[in-house]
C-alpha cells in the first residue's frame, strides 16, 4: 500500500476559531470538510508544502517561523495510507479567499464535530479542541 504524505494546518483567528475547507464536487471525499493543506511534494518539507498549498489554495501567506508542529495522523484509506503532521498557524497575511472551488467556515474546535470530516481527520478534534 502507498503512503501519501500530506501537509495540513489549523488556521486559528483571534476568536480561537479555525478555518476549515469543504471538499469541492468532483474530488474525492467531495462534501467533507477538512483542514487546509495538501500534498508534500518531492524535495518539499511538510512546512513548504503548506506555504505552497495556503498560497495557491487560499490566496494568504506565511512563514515557516509560524508554522507549530501539533500533532499527526496515520491513517489507512482502501489504496493508500495517509501520513499528515497538522500544523498549527496563528499568524498570516491576507485574507482566506476560496480559490479552488471549496467552501470555507471558520469553526470552534468544540463544534467540529457538527462538520463531517475524513477519517484521518476525525482524531485530530479532541487533540485542538484541548489544545485551544
Amino acid at each position: 500500500m502507498k503512503t501519501i504524505l500530506v501537509s495540513a494546518v489549523a488556521l486559528i483567528d483571534r476568536d480561537g476559531r479555525v478555518l476549515l475547507a469543504q471538499r469541492p464536487e468532483g474530488k474525492s471525499m467531495a462534501g467533507l470538510w477538512e483542514f487546509p493543506g495538501g500534498k508534500v511534494e518531492p524535495g518539499e518539507t511538510p512546512e513548504a508544502a503548506l506555504i505552497r498549498e495556503l498560497h495557491e489554495e487560499l490566496g494568504i501567506d506565511t512563514w515557516a517561523s509560524c508554522l507549530a508542529p501539533l500533532t499527526f495522523a496515520s491513517h489507512s484509506y482502501d489504496s493508500f495510507h495517509l501520513l499528515m503532521p497538522l500544523f498549527a498557524c496563528r499568524k498570516w497575511g491576507g485574507a482566506p479567499q476560496a480559490r479552488e472551488g471549496q467552501v470555507l467556515k471558520w469553526v470552534r474546535p468544540n463544534e467540529m464535530r457538527n462538520y463531517p470530516m475524513p477519517a484521518a481527520d476525525v482524531p485530530l478534534i479532541p487533540i485542538l479542541r484541548d489544545w485551544l
